[in-house]
């Protein structure tokens, strides 16, 4: 399922896993422990089925039921299509508690009863895709291009740490079969410069930027797009896209269809620019802005997520973190603060605690800023209130929607992170926006479906 299942498959396992291990830790901690009950008299029950070695704990409730039953749950909540196969198995293992003389049909009904709560109270702490409305965002007429005419496509096939199971320039191909498909190679110069030869092409056919990769690979083709004021065709092809999430392009064939299609919209796009006058040209990102641990936390994360893999190279990071970093002094809009973290979202971000999960609005025309506040205790109190959700301000942590922000009095070296590519940061600059400055193409609203 992760391997095979792409983005939905990933998302529908970790939910899956989440809501086993949450239906495990309750039965065998308070249920097993509130009810003491006496496993079934094997008399009645062929040796065959017999069991070779039986269990000792209570009877009430049972605990592979409520595993397996938590888990199939888990993943229909995310895909109704994977729930759907899994559901037979979960059945087939509460059948077998009972089919094997170790539990009671009672026992089995309440374990199953109680994985299903899991799974839904794990949706209550992380909503699924379907839970969410829909991002909101401005309609515009955008050219169509039914077989692909002056359309150029930059894949990077190494963007992110996962290989791609599908071929997205096949894919493509096969959509659009008259569009121009550049596979990034390193050999052909920096990447930035490579997509901004294929906007350069694009505006002069009057036509469209197509990008393939992550968030990173993204951010790189948005400045071209501006300069060249071409629309921009993004397809998910990396670890992490979640400028493709939350702009509504699950696929390569969701973004085919759009462009297909005409059917695009507009979106903001945020603006790092160093002050006074300072040197170097604007940076740009689609998602998110960052200062503190978590540009340290990318680097950890990019170190090791190819030998443990991202999930857990991520946890280890934030370990590392927490016993090593030390706040980060600044000025912010006039105002001297130790920081361990300085977040800012193109949009707002719904959010689980403190942690941003998804924004409703990419073209709200705000910034959605996050501080981590330095200070006595700071680390622990930070991290009690990312464990049980926090509040939108605590002593520890604040938030506000602003149009703009100044930073400044940031010591030499200091690294920012922008959609997920660490820079070092200028020592004054001003974050802001630009209101529904790009084109992009994504596919028309639809209903929400269970499996989405």
């Amino acid at each position: 399922m992760w391997v095979l299942g792409g983005a939905r498959g990933r998302r529908a396992a970790v939910r899956g896993a989440a809501s086993l291990a949450l239906a495990s830790a309750t039965v065998n901690t308070l249920g097993k422990g509130a009810v003491r009950r006496t496993r079934p008299v094997l008399d009645h029950v062929p040796v065959v089925r017999h069991l070779p070695r039986q269990p000792l704990t209570s009877s009430f409730p049972s605990g592979h039921a409520a595993s397996a039953a938590a888990f199939a749950a888990g993943v229909a909540l995310e895909s109704r299509g994977l729930g759907a196969a899994l559901a037979p198995v979960a059945f087939s293992v509460g059948f077998s508690r009972i089919y094997t003389g170790v539990h009671y049909p009672s026992d089995v009904l309440v374990g199953a009863a109680l994985g299903v709560s899991a799974a839904f109270a794990v949706r209550g702490l992380v909503p699924s895709r379907t839970q969410l409305p829909t991002p909101a965002r401005p309609r515009v007429d955008a050219r169509a291009l039914p077989e692909g005419d002056g359309l150029y496509v930059v894949v990077n096939p190494s963007s992110g740490s996962q290989p791609q199971l599908i071929d997205p320039v096949r894919q493509l191909k096969s959509a659009l079969p008259h569009a121009e498909v550049v596979l990034y190679e390193d050999e052909a110069g920096p990447l930035p410069e490579v997509l901004a030869e294929a906007a350069r092409d694009a505006a002069r056919e009057g036509g469209v930027l197509g990008v393939c990769g992550g968030d990173g690979t993204v951010n790189a083709a948005v400045t071209p797009a501006l300069k060249y004021d071409v629309p921009l065709m993004v397809l998910p092809g990396g670890t992490f896209n979640h400028f493709a999430a939350d702009l509504g392009v699950d696929s390569i064939a969701d973004a085919c269809a759009a462009v297909a299609q005409g059917h695009a919209v507009r979106v903001d796009v945020g603006r790092i620019t160093p002050l006074p006058d300072g040197p170097g040209e604007p940076g740009y990102f689609l998602n998110t802005f960052s200062l503190g641990v978590y540009p340290e936390l990318v680097r950890l994360r990019e170190h090791w997520s190819p030998r443990i893999g991202g999930p857990a190279a991520t946890l280890l990071g934030i370990g590392r973190i927490l016993r090593t970093a030390h706040p980060m002094r600044a000025v912010v809009n006039g105002r001297p603060r130790a920081m361990w973290l300085l977040f800012a979202g193109n949009g707002v971000y719904r959010s689980l605690g403190i942690t941003p999960v998804r924004r409703h609005d990419l073209s709200d025309g705000l910034l959605d800023i996050r501080i981590a506040h330095g200070g006595r205790l700071a680390r622990t109190r930070l991290l009690a209130t990312a464990l049980v959700g926090g509040a939108a301000r605590t002593r520890t942590y604040a938030a506000a929607q602003v149009a703009r922000l100044g930073v400044s009095g940031l010591p030499e070296g200091t690294r920012m992170a922008f959609d997920g590519e660490v820079v070092e940061a200028p020592a004054e600059f001003r974050l802001d926006k630009l209101p529904e400055a790009l084109t992009v193409y994504r596919p028309l609203e639809v209903p929400p479906r269970l499996d989405h």
